[in-house]
């Protein structure tokens, strides 16, 4: 070949590169036909990898089709089994059959586990990776025999339909009860509910009547009722701590702290019914209404009241008496006419907010209150006046323990004073030590009335003719009677005595002789009629009415104690009667302290006429009004101190004995008991005072009953005297 042969300018390199790809020396077309070959093969390698992936594929999705089955035989044994445990039925679980020996026809298909198998992953749907070392890809190994757990002992999975019936059931109840309820409170106690809330709202509160007044027999007010405010509360809608709002309100009403706490704290009643209304305190001034109101406390109520008033203070405060917290009387007159004086409360209901305040347009209701009646009494005020300081002054004086000191007219009974000491202000009735203070000692303190108790034997002696006006009597110093020797306080030995002198002198054995002519059963008569033994029905609540001897209950002592006022008690009050009848010449009066009731709207209601009797004839009477002056005319008389220059009086001294649990007590009741003008009578005067330290009638008492006398007969305009006073032969 020459150079410029083309085949001298081929690169040798490319030959030998051409030669070092093919293997073993072959040409390119043994190179090209091996490729091919080649290429069959790696064709069928995939082929053959594709074949076996797919048999993986379908192993496994039937591995996942047994699991499912054994998990659905395995849930429909527990079913079984749970069945016959509730039927009693249990029998053992069947054994699973042993696998059978798989020979070398199975041993190309993949092993198929019985025991429990993990589930197949989830097969994804991207490329397939190629197959793992160490076999295909999903074939479950055998790693050593496989251990069946029997089927009774695999762990129970709850039935969800046994809960889900459960949980409807449940919830069915709860509707069926909660439907239930619904359908109480508004269908069948929907009433009674809303009745409770109303009275949760409602609020009653009284409206108490005004309370009558109490005049005199000018009309004057003694007693009556101002406008006030009364201070309740609700202890539901207390705002605060009980015991603080006790210790605020304490000062404000005058009371403890400790009695007012038990009262906002209690809540219900012991039936277990809420307090709504409770009083704390009545009759307040309207000021401290006013500043408990500014508290503003919506448990704490003020309403509308009235508040007791006495201008007089303690004039005639043991008649008039006093009332309650309530407003109701409990002493005095206050008590003995309470009915007619109190009226009829009325009461206003309403709903009230959580504030305390009225709803506007809820529910109201108002009962008016009907006013009480008013009492005008017989007391004539400027007379009471006179005769309290009077016996005041008297009390002092002789260091007297009570008193008692009245003025009644002649005729008509009516008591123009009534005066008792100790007393009291009825505007403060209970700022007293004792309560004794209380007592009307006129009408309800029973004495032995002593000397003044002779007038009745003087009488029935000149009526059953015992004796005569003028008539004289042999006397002894002394007389016998039972065991007990009587004497005469005058010394005069054995003496003859007119009558007017056995009356001056107060001679209890002339009186003795004279009981012992008229007779025990007549005298008992006597004093009956003149009113021992029984009240006088004057009007005062309490009043007592003593102790009077029955003949049939007397002893020998007895006849000589009666005639002179011992053995018996009595009140000055039954004394003043009786001397009323001698002045109203003979005929026995019933004493009245009430002249007339006057309604709310201004009627009059038209008072009974007071009881009357004759006791001893008029001529009798006149008799023993004149006798009766001996006393106080006569210079050896036991009341000669009790005279008056204008006028000329009547009456008798008495010294008694007071009576304490059965027994005497020290001292002496000293009484004066009369009537003047002694020639025209219009007004018996009365004094008697308790002296633990003694004293006589006339000298203890005297001196009152002329002075009570003296203002009497000027204040009502009686004619002085235009005849010198009687002169009187004590000496028969």
């Amino acid at each position: 070949m020459t150079e410029s042969d083309p085949r001298r300018r081929r690169d040798p390199s490319s030959i030998s590169r051409a030669r070092r790809y093919t293997p073993r020396g072959r040409t390119v077309r043994e190179a090209a036909e091996g490729s091919e070959d080649n290429r069959a093969r790696e064709n069928g390698a995939r082929d053959r990898e594709a074949a076996r992936r797919e048999r993986n594929r379908t192993s496994q999705q039937q591995e996942a089709d047994d699991l499912a089955a054994r998990r659905r035989r395995e849930a429909a044994a527990r079913s079984r089994e749970r069945r016959q445990r509730e039927t009693g039925t249990i029998t053992e679980p069947r054994r699973p059959e042993p696998e059978p020996k798989r020979t070398a026809a199975d041993r190309s298909e993949p092993v198929r586990r019985t025991g429990t198998v993990r589930p197949a992953p989830t097969r994804r749907t991207g490329p397939v990776n190629p197959p793992r070392r160490g076999g295909p890809r999903g074939t479950l190994r055998a790693t050593g025999p496989i251990e069946v757990r029997p089927l009774a002992s695999l762990p129970r999975i709850g039935n969800p339909r046994r809960r889900l019936r459960m949980a409807a059931a449940f919830v069915m109840i709860l509707l069926l009860v909660s439907g239930a309820r619904l359908v109480q409170l508004q269908v069948t106690d929907s009433a009674a509910y809303a009745a409770e809330a109303l009275n949760q709202r409602l609020t009653t509160e009284p409206l108490p009547a005004e309370r009558g007044a109490i005049l005199d027999r000018n009309g004057n007010r003694l007693a009556y009722s101002i406008e006030a405010n009364y201070i309740a509360v609700d202890p539901g809608m207390v705002k605060g701590d009980p015991a603080e709002v006790a210790a605020t309100l304490a000062p404000l009403l005058g009371r403890k702290a400790s009695d007012i706490e038990p009262i906002i704290a209690t809540k219900e009643t012991a039936q277990g019914e809420a307090i709504r209304f409770a009083y704390l305190q009545r009759g307040v001034s309207l000021e401290v209404g006013d500043r408990i109101r500014e508290m503003e406390n919506p448990g704490l109520i003020i309403g509308e009241d009235e508040s007791r008033m006495v201008p007089g203070h303690d004039l005639a405060a043991n008649v008039i008496g006093f009332t309650g917290g309530e407003g109701n009387g409990l002493v005095g007159l206050e008590a003995a006419y309470d009915d007619w004086l109190s009226g009829e409360d009325g009461e206003v209901s309403y709903e009230r907010s959580q504030s305390g305040q009225p709803i506007p347009g809820a529910f109201y209701r108002e009962e008016e209150a009907v006013p009480g009646n008013d009492i005008q009494l017989t007391l004539d005020d400027k007379l009471q006046f006179q005769v309290q300081n009077i016996l005041q002054e008297t009390v002092k004086e002789h260091d007297a323990e009570f008193g008692s000191a009245m003025v009644m007219e002649v005729g008509s009974g009516e008591m123009l004073a009534m005066a008792s000491t100790p007393t009291y202000d009825a505007a403060n009735p209970f700022d007293v030590d004792d309560p004794e203070a209380y007592r009307d000692y006129g009408t309800q303190a029973t004495v032995d009335p002593g000397s003044i108790h002779k007038a009745i034997v003087f009488a029935a002696a000149l009526e059953e003719g015992c004796i005569e006006p003028d008539g004289t009597m042999p006397l002894e110093q002394t007389i016998t009677k039972g065991d007990t020797v009587y004497k005469d306080g005058y010394e005069h030995g054995d003496a003859v005595l007119s009558l007017a002198g056995i009356i001056a002198q107060s001679s209890n054995v002339g009186t003795i002789k004279l009981a012992d002519c008229i007779g025990k059963e007549k005298l008992y008569e006597y004093q009956l009629a003149f009113g021992l033994g029984q009240p006088t029905g004057v009007g005062i609540a309490g009043e007592a009415s003593g102790i009077l001897q029955e003949p049939q209950n007397w002893s020998g002592t007895s006849y000589g104690s009666v005639p002179i006022g011992h053995e018996g008690t009595t009140t000055i009050m039954q004394m003043a009667a009786l001397y009323g009848a001698i002045a109203n010449d003979g005929v026995y009066v019933q004493p009245t302290l009430v002249d007339q009731k006057i309604e709310a709207d201004g009627t009059v209601v038209e008072q009974p006429e007071p009881e009357t009797h004759r006791v001893i004839s008029k001529e009798t009477a006149e008799n023993l009004q004149y006798l009766l002056q001996a006393p106080i005319a006569a210079e050896t008389g036991t009341g000669r101190n009790a005279a008056l220059e204008n006028y000329h009086l009547a009456g008798k001294t008495g010294t008694g004995s007071l009576v304490v649990d059965g027994a005497y007590a020290p001292g002496n009741i000293t009484s004066f008991v009369g009537f003047a003008p002694a020639e025209d009578p219009q007004y018996v005067v009365a004094v008697s005072v308790y002296v633990p330290g003694g004293g006589g009638g006339g000298s203890t008492t005297g001196e009152a009953f002329k002075e009570i006398n003296e203002f009497a007969l000027g204040y009502f305009g009686v004619r002085p005297a235009t005849e010198p006073a009687p002169e009187f032969d004590v000496w028969g």
